[in-house]
């Protein structure tokens, strides 16, 4: 990980005295930065200065992007990933100082990749050692909740990471299942729904956990739902179709949490794949009683197993017809981990694909699944092994930091919060890109060549344009004051 602290710090404008329309014309300070999978080139600076000519226009056998600072769209709210059982149990069998270099790594913005943003769980999930919930099984009035479980690792996990993000971090929570006494099916796993007279109770089970982290000095900024209701899994779930979670929310989850002096917490729908996103947030945000609840739509990127295509056009789709919501990626992960496959580049690339393209289509947050997992792509109670960004070895207690943690890296280092995207173009199908404007002037463009071959390419800003490389299945940022 070491490559990180070779990088230059994230731009700052604060003592230019120019105007940002002369900054765009002139580009005086520029950077790139590139990730290079078959030349073992980690998230490093490769040119300190970029030659900016008058516009070049390019032919149709030449590859370009093209960005228009004066087209701006959503505001970025962040990046990061979740904070998981099994993230924080590996995380305390790591060594002291590869505890300081995992977070140092993930939430510096000087030495690391600065992620801002964290999702947390609501009792168990898959990535738990085992199923609990913070009652006891039966407690209808939930007089015995209580969040001791989380005392041992996710608590003081999660605490760190605020501390190493510099004392903030936009943090939200999702559930996987109610307790199975609230269920259908009598068990926290395999599917089943709420029954109907535990609704109330549900919603007051949320407030509670609110309260309860809050009182630990962890914020909760807002929460989702469920964690994908639509998914019979193996693991803790629960199944609410489009009308129920409707229902659910603008009966008793909102004015519960309004109750409870919650109203400020923002509630996020759906929170499963790409391919029903629309079909949800149509059903939910049509009808006025819960839209006045709904901060946004959230969803994972797991529709591909239909037939290995993502389907990003339902993200703009979502972001067209309800323009007043927000549109969060909440879930995403490699699955079925495999120690051979750490260095293929269709790992780190699925990334790179999945983040220029829910924010070119209006996503205004991206959130990895687990930040840290073991040597096994766990632990997880029902054998669901995962990739993860980085993994611990919990057999000598290091790190490893695979490509997908730079390739995230590309944007969450030098794209902050606060950030406007920019309207961004490209000619050629290999080459992907995307951009934003931070707070300070400075423009990003983050550019992803998924090709066998090196690109040559053209950048071009505001009518002044670059020329630059990109090596095979490699990553660029390349960063203009």
């Amino acid at each position: 990980m070491t490559n990180c602290k070779q990088e230059a710090k994230n731009p700052s404008t604060e003592n230019d005295k120019e105007t940002i329309k002369e900054k765009r014309q002139s580009f005086e300070n520029s950077a790139v930065y590139t990730t290079s999978i078959t030349n073992d080139v980690k998230l490093q600076l490769t040119h300190a200065q970029l030659n900016f000519t008058d516009f070049i226009q390019p032919l149709e056998t030449e590859s370009s992007v093209l960005v228009n600072t004066a087209k701006q769209h959503q505001t970025l709210l962040g990046i990061g990933a979740a904070l998981t059982d099994a993230a924080a149990e590996t995380f305390y069998k790591l060594d002291e100082d590869q505890q300081k270099v995992f977070m140092e790594a993930y939430y510096s913005i000087e030495n690391g990749i600065g992620y801002s943003l964290a999702r947390t769980i609501i009792h168990s999930c898959d990535f738990s050692s085992g199923s609990y919930t913070y009652i006891e099984e039966g407690d209808a009035d939930l007089k015995t909740f209580n969040i001791e479980h989380d005392r041992t690792y996710r608590l003081p996990f999660t605490k760190l990471a605020i501390e190493a993000a510099g004392g903030e971090l936009t943090t939200y929570a999702s559930p996987w299942s109610p307790p199975a006494f609230m269920k259908t099916n009598g068990n926290m796993l395999g599917g089943g729904k709420l029954k109907p007279e535990f609704a109330k109770v549900w919603a007051t089970y949320y407030a509670k956990f609110i309260k309860a982290y809050e009182s630990e000095g962890i914020p909760i900024w807002g929460l989702s739902i469920q964690n994908e209701p639509m998914a019979t899994q193996r693991w803790e779930s629960c199944i609410y179709t489009a009308e129920d979670e409707r229902d659910f929310l603008k009966n008793f989850l909102g004015p519960t949490l309004e109750e409870e002096g919650l109203g400020d917490k923002k509630i996020i729908v759906w929170d499963h794949n790409r391919d029903l996103l629309f079909e949800r947030a149509n059903v939910i945000l049509s009808d006025p009683e819960a839209n006045k609840y709904v901060w946004g739509t959230g969803f994972h990127w797991y529709e591909d197993w239909k037939d290995g295509i993502p389907m990003y056009k339902n993200v703009a789709k979502v972001n067209e017809a309800f323009p007043d919501k927000k549109l969060i990626f909440t879930e995403g992960c490699n699955e079925r981990f495999d120690m051979e496959r750490i260095e293929d580049p269709k790992l780190p690339e699925r990334y790179g694909k999945a983040m220029i393209n829910d924010f070119n289509h209006g996503t205004v947050a991206w959130t990895d699944w687990n930040i840290l997992l073991d040597e096994n792509g766990g632990p997880n109670h029902v054998g669901n092994f995962c990739f993860a960004p980085v993994h611990g070895d919990t057999k000598t207690g290091k790190l490893i930091f695979t490509n997908s943690y730079y390739y995230i890296g590309h944007f969450s280092k030098f794209i902050r919060p606060g950030a406007k995207r920019l309207s961004t173009g490209t000619t050629s199908n290999p080459l992907s890109a995307t951009s934003f404007m931070n707070v300070d002037g400075s423009i990003v463009i983050v550019a992803m060549n998924d090709a066998d071959t090196r690109i040559d390419y053209f950048i071009t800003v505001d009518g002044k344009t670059a020329k630059l490389a990109m090596p095979e299945h490699s990553i660029q940022t390349i960063v203009l004051n």
